[in-house]
């Protein structure tokens, strides 16, 4: 959170533009955090630095039976590289409140979206290592 705001990010899916937290797939040898650093940077143009764990979330979506593990992190802003190229299918970073962010709950990717922002506004942190990574 940033000024009473939260990082999203507008992108391109199948079914149409939807709202999301900067998200994606780790590589190989990277840690969760390292990848939330990452993946914040290459959709957002924004440098961060993770400072806790928001929780983590399973989500099965109902059209495909996919099934999402999501690791919501808490992160201070660390720099922004406004002319960055944003990744293939983001249309561009977003900086809503919770009510804005309520508001258009009907194009949010996944129920996680809102429900991280709740998470972290009732104040639920766990520590960076609470996730053990070898």
């Amino acid at each position: 959170m940033h000024g009473g705001r939260f990082l999203v990010v507008e992108e391109h899916t199948r079914a149409g533009l939807r709202l999301n937290q900067p998200a994606g797939h780790l590589e190989v040898g990277e840690t969760l955090a390292a990848a939330a650093v990452r993946e914040t940077l290459e959709e957002t143009g924004y440098h961060v630095a993770p400072t806790a764990l928001v929780g983590i979330y399973r989500w099965q979506a109902p059209e495909t039976g996919a099934t999402f593990v999501r690791f919501a992190f808490a992160a201070d802003i660390a720099g922004h590289e406004a002319g960055r190229p944003l990744d293939d299918g983001i249309v561009r970073a977003l900086w809503l409140d919770h009510d804005e962010l309520a508001a258009r709950r009907d194009v949010h990717r996944s129920p996680l979206v809102l429900r991280c922002v709740d998470d972290f506004l009732a104040g639920r942190r766990l520590p960076l290592d609470a996730v053990t990574e070898y």
